[in-house]
Formats: structure tokens, sequence, C-alpha cells
């Protein structure tokens, strides 16, 4: 058996991470196309940016996604974290399988049953929907991300060094913040960051939960597309895309440090 990759498999990897990345690379070439029609191409231009921050709808629409983002984003990690706990440290209580299967459902649900089935819900219960609403709704979707992340860090946790804190009188709420918490921070803020994506990304519960006042960027867009493709739009996705590689990259280089951090750590008590 040769060692190694192949001639036909490398061409496979090749041409599925072309199939996958080929049209955002061209989205964002043509999101500097000075000419309006985006098939043909005019020249670099960086017009359509200026014309996007005139554009009220979108400054408006992006301002109530990054809100949305966020909050839901904060809400799903605290959530799920204290979810990831229960499942890992509780052991088998006598609900563990209930717990587990509300937990994870969304990850397996097709997103138009959680949006309507949540639609009907503050439809029931006379509740206003609006931005809140929105709001919960993502939190409800990004949750069992957040606790699958979570999870996946807690399980290979050394918990030898809370019960080292314990013996030496820390209380057990005080250690969770003042050892476990940052020992886990990496796995934390990257479930935060991936709630977040999945808050920007989401269209169909959005559309089911907002009212007529609310609208996000990926609504904003969806409408824009239906009459058709505005240069507007391709400077929109982009700056959508730079938005979550600014995050992507920050976490990245917060949780390489956070290891390098633990790992001197580690070796500094291993050498006293």
């Amino acid at each position: 058996m040769k060692n190694g990759a192949s001639l036909f498999n490398a061409t496979s990897v090749a041409l599925g991470l072309a199939f996958l990345y080929l049209p955002i690379l061209i989205l964002v070439i043509y999101s500097f196309n000075d000419s309006r029609l985006v098939t043909v191409w005019g020249g670099w231009s960086t017009r359509w940016y200026g014309v996007l921050f005139h554009d009220d709808a979108f400054l408006s629409a992006a301002w109530v996604t990054l809100r949305i983002g966020a909050l839901s984003a904060t809400l799903a990690t605290i959530l799920g974290t204290l979810a990831a706990i229960v499942l890992v440290r509780l052991g088998r209580f006598p609900t563990r399988m209930t717990f587990s299967a509300m937990v994870y459902a969304p990850l397996v649900m097709p997103e138009i049953i959680i949006g309507v089935s949540l639609m009907l819900f503050f439809v029931a219960t006379n509740v206003q929907m609006g931005f809140w609403t929105v709001a919960f709704a993502h939190t409800t979707l990004t949750m069992c991300f957040v606790t699958v992340v979570v999870q996946s860090r807690l399980l290979s946790f050394d918990r030898s060094i809370e019960e080292a804190a314990l013996d030496l009188g820390c209380r057990p709420f005080k250690s969770f913040f003042l050892i476990t918490l940052p020992i886990i921070a990496p796995a934390v803020i990257s479930g935060w960051m991936l709630a977040f994506t999945l808050s920007l990304d989401d269209l169909v519960i959005a559309r089911f939960t907002s009212s007529a006042g609310i609208n996000t960027l990926p609504m904003i867009i969806y409408s824009q597309v239906k009459l058709g493709v505005k240069p507007e739009m391709n400077a929109a996705c982009t700056l959508m895309l730079a938005v979550v590689a600014i995050g992507v990259v920050a976490a990245a280089i917060y949780t390489r440090r956070a290891e390098a951090e633990r790992e001197r750590a580690e070796r500094l008590a291993a050498a006293g």
C-alpha cells in the first residue's frame, strides 16, 4: 500500500474544495466590480460598498442582525454550557434520556419545523413577535451546538484540579469560575462563535418568528435576490464573510494562546 495521497484522492479533494469555495471567491471578486451588471466585469471599484452603506434598509437590518446574533449567542452559550455540565457531571440521573433528547433535538430537526412550532407557540401565548422572539428562537436553535462543543471539552477535563481546590477550602461555585471556566474557556468561546455565525445565517426561523418591522440581513438579501441579483448584494455578502472570518481568526488565536498558557502551566507544575 502506498503512503500518502493518491492522484485520485488529491483530485477529488481539490474538486470538492473548488465546488465549495470557488463560488464564494467569485462573489467576493465581483463585489469589487464597477459594472452594474453582475455577470459583466467592468473593472475594479468599491462603489457598491459606498452604495450599500447609504442604504437605510441594509444598515437597519445589519444592526438588528448583529444585536440578535450577539444576544442569542450569549444566551445559548450560558444555557449550553450549563446543559453540558449537567450531562457530564450528574451521571445517569432519572430523566437524563429525556433531557438529552430535548437538548439535541434541534441538531436533527428541520429548521422549518422549529420555525413553525415557535410561531404557533408565540401566537398561542399572545407574545408579540419581533426582536425578542427572533432572539429566543435563535437561542433555541443554537444552544445544542454550544452544548456539543463544551461537552466534548468537559469529557477530557482533569477533575483532580477542581478536587485539589476543594481540598484547599475553595467553594464549588468559586472553584467553577476560578478553575473550570478558564480551562474550558476556548470551547465556550468557540461555541459562542458558532452560535453567532448560525444566527447570522438563519433565514427560515427568522421569517416565521419576526414581525413586519423586524428584518434581518438574510431576509433583506433574500427579498431583493428574488427580483434579481444587485451588485450591492455581493458587497453585503462579502462583508458578512469578513465579519465571520475575523471572528473565527480571533477565536483561533485566543484558543491557541490559551492552550499554550495551559501547557506552560502544566510544565511548570510538573517541574516544581
